[in-house]
């Protein structure tokens, strides 16, 4: 994953719990990196790692770690230089997830080794719709969920997310229901 990924993880733990926080953090995941550099790529292990120490250290699960760090990541990249970007790939949520893998070949220009994952968007209509996943990462539909939550406020639209699927026999293929709420419903 390229460093931005690992400088938002940082920024959330420091955000959030200090600087102390995310020291130990690196130091049970076993990272001596003293800055992300943003452009640059780094194994996919050293986020995996530092999701579990961050699950240790702060007594949450991976699940929650990244279902926080995917909403989260949301805000970071607006703030880091990518919202004229997030605005461009559509004006509600639905046009949004249609567009994610547009955005994401967009994207691929600058960071030369992305490999991004594959969203496809299947029985919409004005409550809500199905989305497919698709990665060669595992362990992420967490991530996705937090993702989904951080776009839904974004765009001020209300969401639940029910993941109705998860197949690894290909990489990863998860299925998730998401149904938009009046803005008065409970969330998931």
């Amino acid at each position: 994953m390229y460093g931005l990924v690992n400088r938002a993880v940082e920024d959330l733990v420091c955000t959030n719990f200090g600087e102390e926080t995310w020291e130990k953090i690196k130091e049970k995941a076993e990272v001596d990196v003293e800055a992300f550099v943003s452009m640059e790529s780094y194994p996919d292990e050293v986020t995996f790692r530092l999701v579990s120490a961050a699950s240790e250290i702060l007594g949450i699960t991976d699940e929650q770690v990244l279902n926080t760090f995917g909403e989260y990541w949301i805000l970071y990249t607006a703030r880091e230089g990518y919202g004229e970007l997030l605005r461009m790939s559509g004006n509600t949520l639905p046009e949004f997830l249609l567009n994610l893998d547009t955005m994401h070949a967009r994207i691929g220009l600058l960071y030369t080794n992305l490999q991004p994952p594959s969203f496809t968007c299947a029985d919409m209509n004005e409550q809500g719709m199905t989305l497919h996943y698709r990665s060669h990462r595992l362990g992420m539909s967490s991530l996705v969920v937090g993702l989904l939550h951080g776009l839904g406020k974004m765009f001020s639209t209300p969401l639940t997310v029910e993941h109705v699927s998860h197949d690894e026999s290909q990489g990863t293929h998860d299925i998730f229901k998401i149904t938009y709420c009046a803005p008065d419903s409970q969330q998931q």
